[in-house]
């Protein structure tokens, strides 16, 4: 007789959960891409969200778009694929890393932020001060979380 588990217990949970993180905020980027401005300047700052430079439309809007996806077809792969060998070593290092970078980045930068040290704190504005802390840098750490555990997931099945 088989037992099916519990909503917590299944492997796939947290892959599907760090996919969704990854397609919310690809969806965000793709908004800004074409035009959208609810939440750039606190995210981006009020120069680039006003100039909207290409390069910064190229790179920074539709090329994280871009990434976020092949992040989100990575959570998937986490959740449902079970490689033998160098592939699993190779995404278990990505899954790792990269989660670890997310999490990362958002702690430091929100120790940088609140403590107002560093170029990065002098150079931001009051608005992206305020929406960093309690928006982006809390956003960055729970897709990091997400892709730590979904990596973890992987391993142990």
């Amino acid at each position: 007789m088989s037992v099916d588990p519990e909503p917590g217990d299944d492997p796939r949970t947290w892959g599907y959960a760090a996919c969704t993180w990854c397609a919310l905020f690809a969806a965000v980027h793709v908004y800004w891409a074409v035009g959208g401005d609810a939440g750039l300047a606190s995210s981006a700052g009020a120069d680039l969200a006003t100039r909207r430079p290409t390069a910064f439309v190229l790179l920074g809007l539709w090329g994280v778009a871009l990434t976020l996806l092949a992040g989100a077809a990575f959570a998937v792969a986490l959740a449902r694929w079970r490689p033998a060998g160098g592939l699993r070593r190779g995404m278990t290092i990505l899954g790792w890393l990269t989660g670890t970078a997310l999490l990362a980045r958002a702690l430091l930068l929100e120790l940088v932020l609140l403590t107002g040290t560093g170029d990065v704190a002098s150079s931001v504005g009051p608005l992206e001060t305020h929406w960093s802390l309690i928006l982006w840098n809390p956003w960055f750490a729970l897709g990091g979380l997400m892709l730590i555990l979904a990596t973890r997931q992987f391993q142990r099945t």
